[in-house]
C-alpha cells in the first residue's frame, strides 16, 4: 500500500506535463494562424509546369505564382482586419448596398455568336499588315477594328506589330502581351491569321495606306478593296478609330466584340498576376478600382496644369512641344478645367469618395503609372483614404520584374483588376477608362461610377472659395448628379448635335466602350 501511494505523485506529474504541452501547441497554432497573410490559391506544381514549358522559361522563374503575399503588405493587414469591410458593421444593409451593388442589368446579356448566314472566311486576296499605334487599351480597340478590315478585305491578317514609338518605348510583342495561340483560335472562323508574313511575299510589292477615320463597310469595299488587282501585301500605317462606331451591319459589330472582349486575352503569364492581384485585393473586401490618371504623360498632353507649380507646369508645357506628334501646343489650361476636360486631382478624387460616403476603411486600388508629384501629391487622398493598394505594394519585386520594365504589360495588369473590382471609378475618360467601362457592361453592367467633371469643378471652386463647405450638402449634391452614372444598360450614344462631317464621327461615343445594343441582347422582355 505504500509503495502504491508514493507512485502517485509521479503519475500526477506526468499528467500535468502532457496537459502543459496540449496547452502550448494549441496557443501556438492559434497565435500561427491568426498571422497568416491575405492569400490566394496558388496553382499546382503540374499547372506550373505546364505554363514554364509553354512559355519556355524554367521553373523557378514562375515561382511568384506559388508565394502567399509579399512583405510589403504586413502593415496594412492589422488595419484592414480591425475594419474590414463585409457589412456587419454598417447601420443598415441598404447603407451598403447602395456604395456596392451593381445597377440592375435589365436582363442583358452577351450576344455575339455569329448567325446562321454567316459564313466563314473566303479565299485570301492577300496579305494584311497592321502597324498597331498608341498604349495597351488603343492598340486593343485598333486591332479589334483590323480583325474587321481583314473580314472585310478578304485577307490574311499578319499577327499585328505593336507600337514602339509611343511615349513610353515598350518593346513589347504581339505574344508578350496577348495569348497568341488563343487570338488564333478564337478567330478561326472568322478570319485568315498567319503570324509571319511568308518569305516568298517579304519583297512584294507592297500598298501603304492610312485608313479613312470613322469608315464604314462601303468605304473599304469600295476604296480599298480594289488595291489587290495591284498589290499582294496592304500595310495599315495605323489602327486606331479605323471603323464608324454606329451604323455598321450586325455581324460585324459582334465581330468586333468576339475580338476585343474574347479573341483578345492577355498572356498567360499577365493573366496569372493580374488573378493573383485580385484576390489579394478582395482579401481587404469589396474595393474600388480607381483609375488615377494623373501621370505626366497625360497632364501633358491635356494641357491641364491645376493646382501645380511654375516649375512643373513648364516642364509639361515642354514636353507636349517637343512630341511632334501632338498637334495641339497651345492650350488654356483654365478653360480645360472649367470644359471639364482635365483629369480630377488626386484631392479632389479623394472630396468625391467621400460626398459619395464611402468610408476611410475602404480599400482602393491605384490604377496607373507614376503619379506625377509622387507621394506628397497623393497625401490628401491617403489621409482620407490609407488602404490605398497598387500593384506595387499587392506584389513583390520578384513577381513583378518580368513586367516592370514594359508599360502595356503593366498597364495590361491594372485592366484586369479594374475589369474585376466591386467599383470602378475612372478620373478622366481616356482610353482605359473607356476599355474597362465597356468591358464591364459586356460582363453583366458591373458598378461604374463616371465623374461629371465639369460639375464637380464648378462644386470644388465653390469650396476653394468658402462659398460651400463638404458636408452634407455637398454630399447631396455630388450624390445627385452622379445617381445616373453608374453603368446602367443604355444605348450607346450617337453625334453630339449639330456637329458635321468627320466631327460628327468623332462626337459619337467609342464602340468599344458601351457595346449595347450590338453586342447584348435581353433575356427577358423588359423595355431599356
Amino acid at each position: 500500500m505504500a509503495q502504491r501511494r508514493r507512485l502517485r505523485p509521479s503519475r500526477m506529474s506526468i499528467l500535468r506535463c502532457l496537459l502543459t504541452c496540449a496547452l502550448v501547441t494549441v496557443t501556438t497554432v492559434a497565435l500561427l494562424s491568426g498571422h497568416v497573410l491575405p492569400s490566394s490559391k496558388a496553382p499546382s506544381s503540374s499547372g506550373i509546369n505546364k505554363l514554364s514549358k509553354r512559355w519556355n522559361a524554367p521553373t523557378e522563374e514562375l515561382r511568384w505564382t506559388q508565394e502567399l503575399s509579399p512583405p510589403q503588405l504586413s502593415k496594412f493587414i492589422d488595419y484592414s482586419r480591425s475594419r474590414k469591410l463585409d457589412g456587419s458593421d454598417w447601420a443598415t444593409s441598404a447603407e451598403f448596398e447602395k456604395l456596392w451593388k451593381a445597377p440592375l442589368s435589365r436582363g442583358f446579356v452577351p450576344c455575339v455568336a455569329p448567325g446562321s448566314s454567316y459564313l466563314p472566311p473566303g479565299e485570301s486576296r492577300g496579305y494584311l499588315l497592321v502597324h498597331a499605334n498608341g498604349g495597351l487599351n488603343q492598340m486593343k480597340a485598333g486591332i479589334s477594328d483590323m480583325v474587321v478590315v481583314a473580314r472585310l478585305l478578304n485577307a490574311t491578317l499578319v499577327i499585328p506589330k505593336l507600337d514602339k514609338n509611343s511615349f513610353w518605348q515598350d518593346t513589347s510583342k504581339f505574344a508578350d502581351v496577348f495569348d497568341e495561340e488563343h487570338f488564333l483560335a478564337s478567330l478561326v472562323n472568322d478570319i485568315k491569321i498567319v503570324k509571319k508574313l511568308p518569305l516568298e511575299f517579304a519583297k512584294a510589292k507592297r500598298a501603304v495606306k492610312y485608313f479613312t477615320s470613322w469608315s464604314s463597310v462601303d468605304y473599304y469595299q469600295r476604296e480599298i478593296f480594289h488595291l489587290w488587282n495591284n498589290y499582294q501585301v496592304i500595310r495599315a500605317a495605323k489602327s486606331d478609330a479605323r471603323l464608324a462606331n454606329n451604323n455598321l451591319p450586325p455581324e460585324i459589330q459582334k465581330l468586333r466584340c468576339r475580338a476585343f472582349y474574347e479573341a483578345l486575352r492577355f498572356a498567360p503569364p499577365i493573366e496569372a498576376l493580374g488573378k493573383l492581384l485580385v484576390d489579394r485585393m478582395k482579401s481587404f473586401g469589396p474595393y474600388i478600382a480607381l483609375h488615377l490618371r494623373y501621370e505626366k504623360d497625360m497632364l501633358a498632353f491635356s494641357g491641364c496644369t491645376y493646382g501645380l507649380s511654375e516649375m512643373e507646369s513648364d516642364e509639361l508645357t515642354a514636353i507636349r512641344e517637343n512630341i511632334t506628334y501632338w498637334k495641339v501646343k497651345e492650350i488654356d489650361p483654365l478653360e480645360q478645367r472649367a470644359r471639364g476636360y482635365c483629369p480630377l486631382t488626386p484631392k479632389e478624387v479623394g472630396v468625391f469618395l467621400s460626398s459619395l460616403g464611402y468610408p476611410s476603411n475602404t480599400p482602393i486600388y491605384i490604377a496607373a503609372g507614376e503619379i506625377y508629384g509622387g507621394q506628397t501629391r497623393m497625401a490628401d487622398l491617403e489621409s482620407r483614404y490609407p488602404i490605398l493598394m497598387s500593384k506595387e505594394k499587392l506584389a513583390s519585386e520578384e513577381e513583378l520584374r518580368p513586367f516592370s520594365k514594359y508599360a502595356s504589360q503593366m498597364a495590361a495588369l491594372d485592366y484586369i483588376v479594374s475589369v474585376e473590382s466591386n467599383v470602378f471609378i475612372p478620373s478622366y475618360s481616356g482610353n482605359m477608362a473607356r476599355a474597362v467601362e465597356g468591358h464591364r457592361r459586356f460582363l453583366g453592367h458591373r458598378k461604374t461610377i463616371i465623374p461629371d467633371r465639369k460639375a464637380l469643378v464648378h462644386l470644388f471652386d465653390k469650396v476653394d472659395h468658402g462659398q460651400l463647405r463638404e458636408g452634407p450638402k455637398l454630399s447631396d449634391r455630388i450624390t445627385e448628379i452622379h445617381r445616373r452614372r453608374q453603368g446602367s444598360p443604355r444605348k450607346r450614344k450617337g453625334a453630339v448635335p449639330g456637329t458635321r462631317g468627320r466631327e460628327r464621327f468623332r462626337s459619337e461615343e467609342v464602340f468599344y466602350e458601351n457595346p449595347l445594343p450590338d453586342c447584348l441582347c435581353q433575356s427577358s422582355s423588359s423595355d431599356l
